[in-house]
């Protein structure tokens, strides 16, 4: 049985790993252990910061997200933000990470808050079926960054 909730500090270390198998599937980048520790440690320190969730199977994390907020002040409300979203990979395309969506879209419901938004990867084609099966859509904005190196 899979179950959705709210991280702890407790789920630290799993999120951490995540964040690395991830940074390196995606882009081939090794992260600075300190840093993304820090990174990791300090939305748990600081809910404004965001909220981690994971979903479990038993007592072991197979997934992880991170919801941040964006304040919209033409909705006057809140849009959460989807971000460093990871799942195990013999635990993909099984429904995690709609559970995981559903869960946290009922939650954003009840606390008034606006819309979810979330980004892509435009090659990342199997990510964007899935969001779409979810109502999701890429209609309005193209996003543009700037990072710092």
């Amino acid at each position: 049985m899979i179950t959705i909730r709210k991280a702890n500090q407790e789920d630290a270390a799993s999120i951490i790993d995540f964040q690395k198998k991830m940074a390196w599937e995606t882009e081939q980048l090794t992260l600075v252990p300190g840093i993304i520790t820090k990174g990791v440690s300090a939305v748990f320190q600081n809910i404004t910061k965001g909220q981690y969730w994971v979903a479990e199977e038993g007592d072991k994390v197979i997934a992880s997200l991170l919801i941040t907020y964006e304040w919209s002040d033409w909705r006057n409300s809140e849009v959460w933000w989807f971000q460093s979203v990871y799942v195990l990979p013999e635990w993909r395309r099984k429904g995690i990470f709609r559970s995981m969506y559903l869960n946290i879209k009922h939650e954003a419901e009840k606390q008034g808050v606006a819309g979810l938004r979330l980004y892509v990867e435009t090659n990342n084609s199997s990510a964007q079926r899935t969001y779409e099966a979810l109502g999701m859509h890429s209609e309005h904005y193209k996003m543009y960054e700037w990072l710092k190196g």
